[in-house]
């Protein structure tokens, strides 16, 4: 996923509405704590020099109408209990400032990145499916986590520390030159020398880190094909392959943070050097002022702890810069999801009756970077009709389909469809797949129990909707061997159920959408052939208004279609019922022979006597039924 470098500020500030009110409480709290810090060594310092010392000093207006200078020398024990006082109460005003910023941080910060993932979640669903064939989901998962917990960081702790210190180090540099300029000026001379090595680090570590975030998602990507492939790898017997291809996606992905870690132990090396030179600086050029009486004990100690609490927040701000490229990077590959364009949905769509004719006019389609699949495509589909597609791996079977339900759009120069005479690109997106009923060659369930994930289609259905649903699918006598029955969890992507059974419930499924236009495309392919007959009689009978289309490899699936489709290399190669196909030379002929056995030539004799599946019962799939 590469992407060019463009200004995301807008695209968060847009996430930042209703929780600024948040981020201004922190800073204005995050101010009066420093200004309570600023207050101590002052207290010190004239406690030193003009308490226990003979230096002058003006009270200020509010202490003068308690008291006077004398009088707080003459007890100088009492003065000392008061100084300590002022000290605990000004650290317990700062320590609610701090208590007061990191709570409101909090609060702008969650409220900020909860907004971030759920525009991210819903953005994601609303993106072309073309999008999510290109991209990998272990990569797409760590952009919306990993990186959000970083963006998250970023406004959490880095924004407001560096607005904080940038407030601290001009508060506190004030005070030092209005106490002593020369001593000022030695410590302010290496805070630029320290923010410019900060930069150029900064410039050449965010590259480094942007490969070693890419190579983070290849790792999630490997770890999330393995756990989704794990029968296939031990089936296989590849878990010694797969643990070495892991192996070195792992190490090229620890070595890169090692490389970084090198670079970072550098710049904290070279950081302590610049600041041990700072602080010996300030002391040895504080205690020669000191000796020539230029400057008190007391403003002395004053300097030497402003400039020790300066030591730490600029190192912190060469590290928050450092770090900041790293959110950067975070922030370039989720602005990248937020900026893909989602799926056009024309406004004033159509919502026209979909138990209509469907027709193919011409219509010829390519992926991205391909050949075309399809070619002059000119058939019709007549409403309520069994319409069947045979052809070979490639022919472009799925791929009308996909194209009837708009997982991708024609071009304006590559035909149309049309459903009742209205072409599907102007029929409202969700309307149309809410009429079009899929089940795929590999059917997908969610890690729920088995009536939820047929009950999905029609939130709310009862259990006798669900059981006229499975019975139509020959599924459910196998559901109602589980113990559990359909409470039944079936695992991630239905492990717990065999290919057939996964295949049947997601028929089920589909068909509690009741939609006047079904689609198998190979969706019956793990199931035997007699269990295939009944599905196929069962839906004929109680689905009979609806018009279904069979794509299928298996001619005993499709001989019994009103009409059956023939494609070779994406064009129409015949089309007619089963009896004019094998009255002809013609590649359905050819496989009708090759695939009719005597067994089938049975069943289908035997299907042909029996007027409905009432009465008979659906047989085990071709996997063994059992749960796997």
């Amino acid at each position: 996923m590469k992407q060019k470098k463009e200004n995301n500020f807008p695209l968060m500030a847009r996430y930042m509405k209703g929780n600024i009110r948040y981020f201004a409480a922190a800073i204005l709290c995050s101010v009066l704590s420093t200004v309570c810090n600023s207050l101590t060594p002052q207290i010190i310092s004239v406690t030193i020099d003009s308490i226990l010392g003979n230096s002058d000093y003006t009270l200020p207006e509010v202490l003068s109408k308690f008291t006077t200078l004398e009088a707080l020398r003459a007890d100088v024990g009492k003065t000392l209990l008061i100084a300590a006082g002022a000290i605990v109460v000004i650290a317990a005003i700062g320590g609610i400032g701090s208590f007061g910023t990191r709570t409101a941080t909090a609060m702008g910060s969650e409220g900020f990145v909860k907004g971030l993932r759920d525009a991210l979640f819903s953005h994601i669903q609303r993106l072309p499916y073309a999008w999510h064939v290109k991209h990998q989901t272990g990569e797409i998962i760590q952009r919306c986590t990993s990186d959000v917990e970083v963006i998250r960081n970023f406004f959490t702790n880095q924004m407001l520390e560096v607005i904080r210190i940038v407030f601290m180090v001009v508060y506190y540099l004030f005070i030092m030159f209005s106490m002593n300029w020369k001593i000022a000026a030695i410590s302010a001379v290496f805070i630029p020398v320290v923010l410019i090595y900060s930069l150029i680090f900064y410039s050449k570590i965010s590259s480094r880190f942007r490969t070693a975030d890419e190579a983070e998602g290849i790792l999630s990507t490997a770890v999330q094909e393995n756990l989704t492939g794990v029968r296939v790898v031990r089936a296989f017997g590849r878990e010694r392959f797969e643990v070495d291809r892991f192996n070195k996606k792992n190490q090229r992905f620890s070595t890169l943070w090692v490389e970084l870690g090198k670079l970072m132990s550098v710049y904290w090396a070279l950081g302590d050097l610049i600041t041990g030179l700072q602080i010996m600086a300030v002391i040895a050029a504080g205690a020669a002022f000191a000796a020539t009486g230029q400057i008190s004990l007391g403003t002395l100690l004053a300097f030497i702890s402003y400039n020790s609490s300066l030591t730490w927040p600029i190192r912190s701000l060469g590290r928050i810069l450092s770090e900041m490229s790293k959110s950067g990077v975070s922030i370039d590959r989720v602005a990248y999801i937020l900026r893909a364009q989602e799926e056009k949905v024309l406004q004033g769509a159509k919502t026209p009756p979909m138990d209509q004719d469907i027709k193919f006019e011409d219509v010829t389609f390519s992926y991205e970077g391909m050949k075309p699949v399809v070619a002059h495509l000119n058939f019709t589909i007549k409403a309520g009709q069994t319409f069947a597609i045979l052809g070979g791996t490639g022919s472009g079977k799925s791929t009308i389909a996909a194209l009837l339900d708009r997982l991708y759009d024609l071009g304006p120069d590559q035909g149309r469809i049309t459903i009742g005479g209205v072409d599907i690109r102007e029929i409202r997106q969700d309307y149309l797949r809410q009429n079009i009923g899929l089940v795929l060659q590999e059917p997908f369930l969610f890690s729920r129990t088995i009536g939820e994930n047929i009950a999905i289609t029609r939130p709310g259905a009862g259990i006798n909707g669900i059981r006229q649903a499975t019975t139509i699918a020959c599924v459910d006598e196998a559901i109602d061997t589980f113990t559990d029955g359909y409470d039944t969890i079936v695992g991630e992507r239905g492990v717990t159920l065999s290919g057939g059974q996964k295949q049947r419930v997601a028929i089920a499924r589909m068909l509690m959408q009741q939609a006047p236009v079904m689609i198998f495309d190979d969706s019956l392919s793990a199931v035997d052939a007699e269990t295939d007959t009944k599905i196929r009689a069962a839906l004929k009978e109680r689905m009979g208004n609806a018009t279904v289309i069979l794509i299928s490899h298996r001619i005993t699936t499709l001989m019994q279609a009103d009409e059956i489709l023939v494609l070779k290399d994406g064009e129409v190669s015949e089309i007619g019922t089963h009896q004019e196909l094998i009255s002809r030379p013609g590649i359905y002929r050819d496989i009708y022979d090759i695939q009719m056995a005597a067994a089938d030539r049975e069943l289908l004799e035997d299907t042909e006597e029996t007027d409905s599946p009432q009465g008979t019962t659906c047989g085990e799939d071709a996997k063994g039924g059992a749960s796997e």
